[in-house]
């Protein structure tokens, strides 16, 4: 009972740090596997479907646009929701908005390619559809992140980032590689089954998260020396991995401008682009290079394995170079980069579906370095107390490079191909260069603050 009091009367002690059980980790994961194993799958089949409507490629990719405008400004208003409603509330919320919009973006373009609303009709409507995962989605990804971020100690948080990072990997291997199975001739679902099917899966999500995840109690809303008993239960809650200079401390609004974050936000949103334009591209040049242009539905089973090399690239970076050369957030970034840049000019001068795929994956190989290192870059730029500030900060900086890079660089594409890959290529070099001269160091990021 000693023991308890001197800890009630010295808060600012830290608590042992303690890791995230396995079982929670796997729900976590699990979340944002399924959320990303929908959209690669669904980007594997866009470019098909499009040329089945008839559609030019750059409608295509602008009709993700508006849901990336809204995933903007909706992420960091549902971030600072999560410090009141708690994580788990919010990542419910993204899960449900994630399964309306796959059901309803496959029903109205199966109405489309049936004949029963004209190609433009079946067009507006799914950018409409779409724009509930960018409204309600964007709630998920940054309770993730925070959730584990302000669980995690500060020398275990690129790894930790990075490998609920690497559950995009994942999701972005499997995606693709389900699609092709998920075009189902029954029902006359065809290229819209994808849809269907992912919206079925993410709704078994959905009932595992809501009765196999604990409630978690709002981050910081108590404050004074009973915060490290908030659990209840007499022992001291897993949300205090280790104590940081200004956690006891009400938290003023995160803006993107900040200067702790300023550099990791301008590489995240020139980097960004970057990839958000190889990503539209990709799909365009596999039809275009292998001439499936007159049989769209040939076309899913490239497209789909050219993604998949790439998130196995990601995969690799993610789960085995980060933690194997214990990576900082600096050098990931750095590195990534120019690793991106040279798999985008093998990807440019590629004309046969091996050298596509390895060009798209020594790309993927950089992006999947560069992303966790921005993320963990942000989140240790601030306190523990602004990590759902700092998690919304980072999926509406991620949403931005989705407005309009991909449509830009389809476009690109089909004027010049070069134009397209060289623009890919010099915003990669841009981040490392400004990021050489402007990121903090490893060495001062990832020092734990006792």
């Amino acid at each position: 009972m000693a023991d308890a009091d001197s800890q009630l009367a010295s808060p600012r002690v830290p608590a042992p740090a303690k890791v995230i059980s396995r079982g929670r980790m796997a729900l976590l994961f699990m979340v944002m596997l399924v959320t990303a194993a929908g959209n690669t799958a669904m980007q594997s089949v866009m470019p098909s479907i499009g040329t089945a409507l008839g559609v030019d490629d750059v409608w295509i990719s602008l009709a993700y646009s508006w849901s990336a405008l809204l995933w903007v400004v909706c992420a960091p208003i549902w971030a600072r929701r999560s410090d009141r409603r708690g994580r788990k509330a919010m990542m419910a919320l993204g899960l449900v908005g994630f399964v309306v919009s796959m059901a309803l973006c496959g029903l109205v373009l199966w109405a489309g390619l049936a004949g029963w609303i004209t190609a433009f009709g079946a067009l507006l409507a799914f950018a409409a559809a779409r724009s509930l995962y960018g409204g309600f989605g964007s709630a998920a990804p940054p309770a993730v992140q925070a959730y584990v971020a302000s669980r995690t100690p500060r020398s275990e948080r690129t790894q930790a980032l990075s490998l609920i990072a690497s559950s995009f990997g994942l999701g972005t291997v499997i995606g693709p590689a389900l699609a092709p199975l998920m075009v189902l001739p029954f029902m006359g679902l065809g290229l819209t089954g994808p849809f269907i099917c992912f919206a079925l899966l993410g709704l078994a999500a959905l009932v595992l998260l809501r009765f196999r995840l604990p409630n978690d109690e709002p981050q910081f809303a108590a404050r004074g020396s009973t915060i490290a008993y908030s659990s209840g239960s007499g022992a001291p809650s897993d949300n205090q991995a280790d104590y940081e200079p200004g956690d006891d401390v009400e938290p003023k609004r995160l803006s993107w401008f900040d200067t702790r974050i300023r550099p990791w936000v301008t590489a995240g949103l020139v980097g960004g682009h970057a990839q958000a334009m190889i990503l539209g591209i990709s799909g365009f040049v596999v039809l275009d290079r292998l001439g499936l242009r007159e049989d769209p539905e040939a076309g899913a089973g490239p497209v789909g394995i050219v993604l998949m090399c790439g998130a196995i690239a990601t995969l690799l970076a993610q789960w085995g170079l980060i933690p194997r050369f214990d990576l900082g957030p600096r050098a990931a970034t750095l590195s990534g980069m120019l690793i991106a840049s040279l798999g985008t000019g093998i990807l440019g001068a590629a004309q046969e579906l091996h050298t596509i795929a390895l060009g798209y994956s020594i790309a993927s190989l950089g992006f999947g370095l560069f992303r966790p290192g921005t993320t963990a870059g942000t989140s240790l730029a601030v306190t523990r107390a602004e990590q759902g500030q700092a998690s919304g900060v980072v999926a509406s900086v991620a949403g931005a490079s989705f407005i309009y890079a991909p449509a830009l660089g389809v476009w690109l594409y089909n004027v010049s191909d070069w134009l397209g890959f060289g623009l890919i290529i010099v915003l990669c070099l841009t981040v490392a260069i400004l990021g050489w001269r402007g990121l903090q160091a490893d060495s001062e990021l990832t020092r734990d603050q006792r």
